[in-house]
């Protein structure tokens, strides 16, 4: 039998750590962030990996910070005194056992660069060391990325995310047939409720069944707290959250299991 990513599915993951913008006093993308996602039962989180002009990757959704400047210009130390966290940092600090997605942030200046010095071969690069004591998938918008982390990283599982709302009868097909583990789709293009891409007749729970029939897991990215039934029952594997602690809190047996602190 094939080693699945996500054990024991539904999971809640941690979208940015515990969501998107600032929870409870926590900023998106920071060390804070994603222990108190851990803190709160999550088995799994997500985190955005970008590039530094000197080839550091830090920990932002955005390729440009407040003041405007681009993350692909900055230097590691002033990345450091913007408050970015390293991606080697925050992998070396979460507990042992946590699943970690690192989406690739693929930047326009990837173009310029060898394959070898591409966002997604930095990356590449931490998965032995983090994979010792982590359970790692990679994920991108970009299929180039995950190409190149698969040549450099065998062994890792990928995964291809797809735009708002884009029609899971393309994404499962592209995913499978690109050699990925999962595919990350918008919560929109599960069409729930009729709101979303439009299915054809074939609902969200067909298309997820298709995508396991042939090896393929489903992640659902940003559904709020009113479809994670939904999602469950339509047999989606992992649910990227914001608003952590309220997810957590709204969530049914399995993904609320173990919600007491996961560290050690």
């Amino acid at each position: 039998m094939v080693e699945q990513t996500f054990d024991d599915p539904p999971v809640l993951c941690g979208h940015r750590g515990c969501g998107a913008g600032v929870v409870e006093g926590r900023r998106e993308n920071t060390l804070a962030s994603f222990l108190a996602a851990v803190d709160a039962g999550l088995r799994w989180v997500e985190v955005d990996a970008r590039v530094t002009a000197d080839r550091v990757l830090v920990a932002s959704h955005d390729p440009v910070v407040p003041d405007g400047r681009f993350v692909a210009e900055l230097t590691a130390a002033e990345a450091d005194a913007l408050g970015l966290l390293r991606i080697s940092d925050l992998l070396e600090a979460l507990p042992a056992g946590l699943g970690v997605d690192v989406e690739v942030k693929t930047s326009l200046e990837d173009a310029l660069r060898p394959r070898s010095e591409t966002t997604a071969a930095l990356v590449a690069g931490l998965l032995p060391g983090a994979a010792q004591h982590l359970r790692v998938l990679v994920t991108s918008f970009d299929p180039a990325a995950l190409l190149v982390v698969r040549e450099r990283v065998p062994g890792v599982p990928v995964g291809l995310i797809t735009w708002t709302r884009f029609p899971l009868r393309k994404a499962i097909p592209a995913a499978v047939h690109l050699g990925a583990d999962v595919v990350v789709a918008h919560v929109g293009s599960l069409n729930l409720d009729g709101r979303g891409a439009p299915d054809f007749g074939r609902g969200a729970a067909e298309a997820v069944g298709i995508a396991h029939a042939a090896g393929l897991q489903v992640a659902a990215w940003c559904p709020v707290l009113g479809d994670l039934e939904r999602c469950a029952q339509a047999g989606v594997d992992c649910l990227i959250v914001d608003a952590v602690p309220a997810a957590v809190g709204a969530a049914p047996v399995p993904w609320a299991r173990g919600r007491q602190s996961n560290r050690g």
